[in-house]
């Protein structure tokens, strides 16, 4: 399995059938590797509404009849667009021929604001926990930092955490340190920051606070092999 990071928080998985990625937000992110018109994802993966995680996924999930799952509220505002949108509910996991999909709690919003300035709910902000392969890979979303991190980490073994250091929105470098501390993964890297000024950020700084894991600072296009 390989596992690589394309700037902001899109992340992108290939097993050895599948690909599957994570919030891609490409359009609009500079900070990031991949364009729409290459990429051909089997699979697609929504943390939450912002338009800055959905992005480029109901072009992306026509154009390759890729399968969404998301959160209830914001797979059936995608299936009404025509995607084809599996809808789940946190806590809830699900064994697709791909992988185990479980969705988890983050503190955070979720809204989609359409062409027109239509604001559409988008259900609960989601972490999510993918297994395959005998690997766990952790995405945290957007979120502060929370306790229940530490039982995520007690009852998954997480081989890699993707999480947010941007601050602002999100939990900041000293806060994410401290998640790590409490889900005790082998491997972190740091993600949605830079991308706007509000979240400017250091992650070698970030790097600097983690004591008990292994940080990888990737940069866009570069990949972890599990």
């Amino acid at each position: 399995m390989h596992v690589s990071y394309h700037g902001h928080s899109i992340v992108k998985i290939k097993t050895g059938e599948y690909t599957i990625l994570i919030d891609p937000f490409i359009n609009g992110n500079e900070f990031t590797d991949l364009t729409v018109e290459k990429e051909s994802p089997d699979v697609i993966l929504l943390t939450h509404a912002h338009n800055d995680h959905v992005g480029d996924t109901v072009e992306l999930a026509k154009k390759s009849n890729a399968q969404v799952i998301a959160v209830f509220e914001l797979a059936n505002y995608l299936d009404s667009l025509g995607v084809n949108a599996v809808g789940m509910g946190l806590g809830g996991a699900h064994e697709f021929e791909f992988g185990v999909v479980k969705f988890t709690k983050a503190f955070h919003s979720s809204s989609f604001t359409t062409a027109e300035g239509e604001v559409v709910y988008g259900g609960m902000p989601a972490g999510i926990l993918f297994t395959a392969e005998g690997k766990t890979i952790y995405h945290a979303g957007d979120t502060e930092v929370f306790g229940d991190m530490k039982m995520l980490g007690e009852r998954n073994d997480i081989d890699v955490a993707f999480v947010p250091i941007g601050d602002h929105f999100t939990m900041g470098p000293e806060d994410a340190a401290y998640a790590v501390e409490l889900l005790q993964p082998k491997v972190v890297v740091p993600i949605h920051y830079n991308t706007f000024p509000p979240i400017k950020q250091d992650p070698e700084y970030f790097k600097s606070l983690v004591k008990d894991a292994q940080v990888n600072i990737l940069q866009s296009g570069e990949s972890i092999k599990l």
